[in-house]
This record gives C-alpha cells, structure tokens and sequence, in this order.
C-alpha cells in the first residue's frame, strides 16, 4: 500500500498541471497525500480490523468496517480531493453503494493485494473494497484488476503473467505503449479510462521510480495513475530508501501508525 501513497503524494502538483515528460523532480515542495492516500489509508484499517477478528471471509462485517473507516477517515480529511459522489455520500454518513465506475475504487484497493493468501480471495476483498461505493462492473473491474495485478506480482509471476491474466480475466487492452498513450491522453477519472494505462506504466517501467515516472507523464488524473501503477511496482520492484522516507515524512501520524501496523500484519507476505 505505500506504493500506492508514494504514487499519490508524487503525482498530487500535476494532477492539474499534466507534465507530458519523465523529467520532473520527484517531490516538490507542495507535494502531498490527496484522498488517494487518505482512503487506501482507510481500506488497509477496515481490513486490519477485520483481519484481527478473524472476519476476513464475512463479507457484510467486512464492507460494515469498510463503510465505518472510509467515513471515519474522509471526514477527518474533509478537503483531500473526493469526487463530487463520494463528497455527497460522506456527508449523508450513507452505507449505500451510488453505483460508480470511477476510478476511486482503484486506486485505494492496494491493501486487499496483500492480505488474502489466495488469488482468489483478493479478488474477493478487492470486490467487496469496491462495492462499498463503486459497484458498477467497471468500478468492481477496475479494483479486481489491480489488486489482482499486486497479488501476481508480490508471489512473483513475471510481468508478461501478470499482463495475460489481466487482458484474459479483465478485457483490459494493454496492447499500447506509453509513448502511444501521452500525446492524446487527457483527463478520465472512469476505471476504464486510468486502469489500463496505469498497468501500462508498471508493464514499462525498469523500476519503481521509473514506473511512477512513465505514469505520472501520461498526464489525465495523475496523481490517481501514479497511486494504481505504485502500488503494483511496489509489490514488483524493491522502493528506494530515501523515497520511502520522503514519502513518510509527507503522511501524518494517523497514517504513519495505520501503515506501520499494516506493514507489520503482512510481514513475510512476499
């Protein structure tokens, strides 16, 4: 999940600002957890929880302490960037899916990657993740897809298995190239809009600096791409030192303690 908070916080000053070029620095003064962060932050607690409980296979208690995190959390963090939708359902305390395709459900489902022991069983966390709020296929997709794509890559499938079963089992198309997508890539907060491109910047990417690089250049909702494509490398690649203390130093202690705890529950789990 730091991969995914890494990815965020890296891409937070070009979500309005798309950059086009792998040549940037890294971190900027303004560089900064968005909700991105704030509700993968919010997943891994709920999981955690359940995890602890020993309720990680009942689906009601699991979306009820996914529900109680996500708002507990997005109404600590009032101004972190949600969507209009999920600004609407925070406000209302609401425990009612709205039937969403973005690509929210995306980009905070990187703890379900690591805390089912079976492939099987992330696609089911990372469903219920989604369903929560986004429970269009294309949200559910989109969540499936990616936490399916870190389970691959944490128990070491290549990148040319994680990319069949993600064109097979999802319908994604993957055929393209960064340098193909960049020119004409605009905006698109939908699943299926940002997915699959995001999954293309870890398929190109030499390591995990170089993965956040090729996303966070696609431009569109960058900071949204770079958190997909970050928590995927992070379960590829090894993350520099000096990112992931830079990275720490931008998350508040809430975060730091939820990320510690996590960290520590799936120890071993590479």
């Amino acid at each position: 999940m730091l991969g995914a908070i890494i990815g965020d916080i890296i891409g937070s000053p070009y979500e309005w600002h798309n950059i086009k070029t792998k040549e940037f620095n890294l971190f900027r003064r303004r560089s900064h957890c968005t909700d991105d962060s704030v509700m993968t932050i919010a997943v891994a607690e709920a999981l955690l929880i359940a995890k602890d409980r020993g309720l990680l296979e009942d689906e009601a208690a699991v979306k009820e302490l996914l529900i109680d995190a996500m708002h507990k959390w997005g109404n600590e963090y009032p101004n972190a960037g949600y969507g209009g939708s999920f600004i609407k359902w925070l406000a209302l305390e609401s425990a009612e899916p709205y039937n969403s395709w973005g690509n929210g459900s995306a980009m905070r489902v990187s703890p379900a990657g690591w805390m089912a022991d079976d492939l099987e069983g992330t696609r089911r966390l990372a469903r219920w993740t989604a369903e929560v709020t986004h429970n269009h296929p294309e949200g559910v997709k989109g969540a499936e897809s990616v936490a399916s794509a870190i389970f691959l890559a944490r128990t070491g499938c290549s990148k040319a298995e994680i990319k069949d079963y993600v064109v097979t089992e999802f319908g994604y198309d993957l055929s393209r190239t960064c340098d193909e997508i960049r020119p004409g890539y605009e905006f698109d907060v939908s699943c299926q809009g940002s997915v699959p491109e995001a999954i293309i910047a870890f398929m190109e990417g030499s390591d995990f600096e170089d993965v956040i690089r090729n996303a966070v250049s696609l431009g569109g909702d960058s900071d949204t791409i770079a958190a997909i494509a970050g928590s995927i490398a992070e379960a590829f690649y090894d993350v520099p030192a000096w990112i992931e203390m830079e990275a720490m130093s931008r998350m508040d202690e809430g975060m730091l303690d939820v990320y510690s705890s996590f960290a520590e529950a799936i120890e071993g789990s590479f």
